[in-house]
C-alpha cells in the first residue's frame, strides 16, 4: 500500500541581492533549509522594474554542481569561456553541469514583460565533480507537456510520468523536475520513489497538501514545502489553481564543502578551485 508524502517544513522565500544586484528570492540556500540532498539551492526571480533584474550576472565561475534555469517570461542571455553562448525565453530550460570549471555570464534581457523564472542548484557525486563542462538548452516546444484525468497540465522537464520522459537526460542525481498546473477544485498525485528528497515550491495560487497528522495544510503562495518520505504527493485546490515545481532527486549521502559557487566534498578542493582560478588554470 503506498504511502501519501506529508508536509514536513514550509519555508517562506528571503529576499536577497546576487549578480551585480539582482532582486531575488531564495527559499533553498538560506539559514531555513541551507541544503535537500542533493538540492543546494532554489532562486525565484521575477520583476516587471527593470531595475530589479536588468544588472545580470556577469562573468563568475562554477565548479561540483549543476544549474537549472526555468524561464517563464522574458529572456535571458548566456555565454561563457568555453565558447558557448546564446538565449533561452517563455518556456525554456537550461540545465548546465558546470563540472570541473566554468566561467559564464547571465544578462536578463530589458523587455516589456520584464523576467519571471527560477534557478535550481543540484550537488554532483564526488565521482563526478570534475566531468567536463556541458550544457542543455531545451526549447519550450520540445518539453512534452500532458493533460491529467483530473484537468492539471504538467509539463516534464526531466524525469518520468508515466511513460512520458523528460526533455533532460543523464543526469547524475536521478531528478523529477515538472511544472504543475491544478486546477480549482481538483486533485493532484504523482508517485515518487521512496527515499528521494522531494519539494514543492508553490509560486501561483493556494494549494493543501497532508500535513504531518491527518491534518490537511492550506499553503498559499509563495511558499516551498518540504515533503517527508512516501510513495507519492498529492495535492489538492478549492476556489483557486494552484502552479508549483514538483522536484524530487536521490541523495548522495557525501560530504559537502560549499563556498559561493563551489561545491566540492573537501575544504582543500575549495582551496584547488581558488587556487586554479588565482592562476588561470580554471577553465582547460
Amino acid at each position: 500500500m503506498s504511502e501519501t508524502r506529508r508536509v514536513e517544513t514550509i519555508v517562506e522565500p528571503q529576499s536577497v541581492l546576487e549578480g551585480a544586484g539582482v532582486k531575488l528570492q531564495r527559499s533553498i540556500g538560506t539559514r531555513a533549509v541551507n541544503y535537500l540532498d542533493p538540492f543546494l539551492l532554489l532562486d525565484d526571480f521575477g520583476s516587471h522594474d527593470k531595475r530589479d533584474y536588468e544588472a545580470g550576472f556577469p562573468l563568475h565561475p562554477h565548479r561540483g554542481i549543476e544549474t537549472v534555469t526555468y524561464i517563464l517570461s522574458g529572456a535571458v542571455n548566456h555565454k561563457d569561456t568555453l565558447g558557448n553562448s546564446g538565449s533561452i525565453g517563455a518556456g525554456d530550460i537550461q540545465w548546465m553541469t558546470s563540472g570541473r570549471g566554468i566561467l559564464h555570464e547571465e544578462m536578463p534581457q530589458v523587455r516589456p514583460e520584464g523576467i519571471v523564472g527560477f534557478q535550481l542548484w543540484v550537488n554532483l557525486p564526488a565521482k563526478v565533480k570534475m566531468t567536463r563542462p556541458r550544457y542543455q538548452d531545451v526549447r519550450a516546444d520540445r518539453i512534452p507537456e500532458i493533460q491529467g484525468k483530473d484537468g492539471a497540465r504538467v509539463k516534464v522537464i526531466a524525469g518520468r510520468v508515466g511513460e512520458v520522459r523528460g526533455a533532460v537526460s543523464d543526469i547524475a542525481a536521478d531528478p523529477t523536475y515538472i511544472d504543475v498546473l491544478v486546477p480549482p477544485r481538483s486533485a493532484y498525485r504523482a508517485p515518487i520513489p521512496r527515499g528521494h528528497t522531494a519539494f514543492a515550491y508553490l509560486f501561483e495560487g493556494r494549494a493543501t497538501f497532508p500535513g504531518p497528522g491527518h491534518e490537511e495544510v492550506l499553503v498559499a503562495r509563495p511558499r516551498l514545502v518540504v515533503l517527508g518520505d512516501g510513495d507519492e504527493v498529492r495535492v489538492t485546490t478549492g476556489d483557486e489553481p494552484a502552479r508549483f515545481l514538483l522536484v524530487s532527486g536521490k541523495p548522495l549521502h557525501e560530504p559537502i564543502a560549499r563556498y559561493g559557487p563551489f561545491v566540492m566534498n573537501t575544504r582543500a578542493e575549495i582551496e584547488q578551485a581558488l587556487e586554479d582560478l588565482r592562476r588561470g588554470t580554471f577553465v582547460q
